[in-house]
């Protein structure tokens, strides 16, 4: 998606839409993906007075479940023998 696309489809028949019934109080969040960042969306956000909330580019302690699956990951990587099929896959993170 480019932020052309973004700016066209998502922002302006979606958000600012919302923006109106929700009224001056919205906040808009979202991640930091390089279609999100382009210069245009930033104008479009600016003119159409949108707060955006600062977000972190990758911040993996607001994602809990990323050191989950990390964690699970080296777990069964390190199992011995490590699975071959998705048979043994199941059953070694199921043993987990």
């Amino acid at each position: 998606m480019t932020g052309h696309i973004y700016r066209d489809v998502i922002l302006e028949q979606h958000v600012r839409l919302f923006r109106g019934a929700m009224g001056a109080e919205f906040l808009f969040m979202e991640d930091n993906a390089l279609p999100r960042r382009a210069n245009i969306v930033d104008e479009c956000l600016q003119s159409e007075d949108i707060t955006r909330m600062d977000w972190p580019a990758y911040s993996p302690d607001l994602n809990p479940i990323e050191n989950v699956w990390d964690i699970l990951g080296r777990r069964i990587a390190a199992s011995q023998p490590p699975p071959t099929c998705l048979p043994e896959l199941q059953r070694a993170l199921l043993d987990e």
